[in-house]
């Protein structure tokens, strides 16, 4: 949703006039967040489509959108294809079983067609993970991934990805995938969303930014493979308060919107390495997703933010550029060849430290409590972030990006 919520206000000044298809909010399980139309231009061609009910598809176990909205998105398609003026298809959405119908409208309408991967969509990464940590119905979503991945990508035109590393296990799946089809496009930093937050007046249940303690937050998704990150930070924490007390006593960790799932069943995955460590009581953790714009308002009233990172290299975070506009201290822990390092580095935009395939425990606890110490001892300060090293980073530059490789597609389509 964010990729085209952000790029919607530059398409036209960049040479395309997007018509946008999504399902209505009515038929989404979740949270809304009503505040996040105010970013999107009124001129923009919005049509909201219907989905199967998921209060009584539940009852079968059927919850995915991508599926009960399936033949709507296909109607209307139907519809707008038909017209003869939609020159390129973008599929931009992690509801992945959707993609199926970029090769379809391409045989019956002879239109090309784009997949934008934010995520992986057969992921064999939890494969070799113990079945406790592995994701809900992680077989039965295997299966069908494996069956529908190749039925889209054997006829897709150009990908675009968040990092090179979704970018190369398709290359190495499917042959028609080469490199000059792939674009390497992240999430930009959309600064207009800070200016519609400083319009807002919202809540913080978590913590109170003018309390005594020092606030240090994450908002974001959780999981188990981001234990080494995690288990260094509390590891850090625990020497710090033995070793720092001056600076590391009164931390106060909040960890938040670590779950998908609905409210009052997600499961913590970061605060038992805490308690493991002794530092429980210092740490808080709230799986319950919270609204994009709370995510922002409480990245904001944070004393410093954390951004742990997960074992697997292709994953680059996409919340990073709302962690640089939040203008706050800011202290990174990644997989050495995760982009999100590159960025944090050209940028200054915060401290990293980065792990390997090996190294973890004593020696990346030490690493990060020297890093953490140092951001400690310069509160409140902001980051001295290089914005015109951020600026290739932004949603519009980002924008420009995705329609020039839109070009690329439609020539070579011709």
């Amino acid at each position: 949703m964010h990729r085209v919520r952000q790029s919607l206000p530059y398409f036209a000044e960049a040479g395309w006039e997007p018509v946008t298809l999504a399902v209505d909010p009515d038929y989404v399980e979740g949270y809304r967040d009503e505040h996040l139309l105010e970013t999107i231009p009124e001129a923009s061609d919005v049509r909201r489509l219907p989905a199967l009910d998921y209060h009584w598809t539940r009852k079968f176990g059927l919850g995915s959108v991508a599926l009960r909205s399936l033949w709507a998105y296909r109607r209307a398609g139907d519809a707008l294809l038909a017209r003869g003026d939609i020159d390129l298809v973008y599929f931009s959405t992690t509801a992945f079983q959707i993609l199926v119908l970029g090769r379809y409208w391409k045989a019956r309408f002879g239109v090309p067609y784009v997949i934008d991967m934010q995520d992986p969509w057969r992921s064999d990464h939890y494969l070799d993970v113990p079945p406790d940590e592995r994701p809900p119905k992680f077989w039965l979503s295997y299966q069908l991934d494996s069956l529908l991945e190749p039925l889209a990508m054997h006829g897709v035109d150009g990908v675009v990805s968040v990092s090179q590393g979704y970018c190369d296990v398709l290359q190495e799946r499917y042959e028609n995938i080469v490199p000059e089809r792939c674009r390497v496009i992240p999430f930009g930093g959309a600064e207009a969303d800070f200016d519609v937050l400083d319009r807002l007046d919202l809540e913080n249940p978590f913590f109170r930014p003018d309390d005594a303690y020092t606030n240090v937050v994450y908002v974001g998704r959780g999981g188990h493979d981001m234990a080494r990150a995690g288990a260094a930070l509390f590891d850090a924490l625990a020497a710090g308060r033995r070793e720092r007390p001056d600076l590391f006593e009164r931390v106060r960790m909040h960890f938040i919107g670590t779950d998908y799932a609905a409210e009052g069943h997600g499961a913590k995955t970061l605060q038992p390495l805490a308690e493991a460590r002794g530092v429980g009581a210092f740490v808080a953790e709230h799986p319950a997703r919270v609204p994009y714009f709370t995510a922002l308002h409480l990245l904001r009233e944070a004393d410093m933010l954390v951004l742990p990172g997960s074992t697997d290299p292709a994953y680059t975070a996409s919340k990073l550029y709302p962690y640089i506009l939040a203008r706050r201290p800011l202290l990174a822990v990644f997989n050495e060849r995760s982009s999100v390092v590159d960025v944090l580095r050209e940028t200054g935009a915060g401290a990293t430290v980065t792990f390997g395939r090996v190294e973890q425990g004593a020696g990346l606890a030490e690493r990060v409590m020297a890093a953490w110490a140092g951001l400690l001892a310069g509160l409140p300060n902001s980051p001295d972030t290089d914005w015109s090293a951020f600026a290739p980073y932004t949603a519009r530059a980002m924008t420009f990006r995705q329609a020039a490789f839109f070009d690329e597609v439609l020539h070579r389509f011709e």
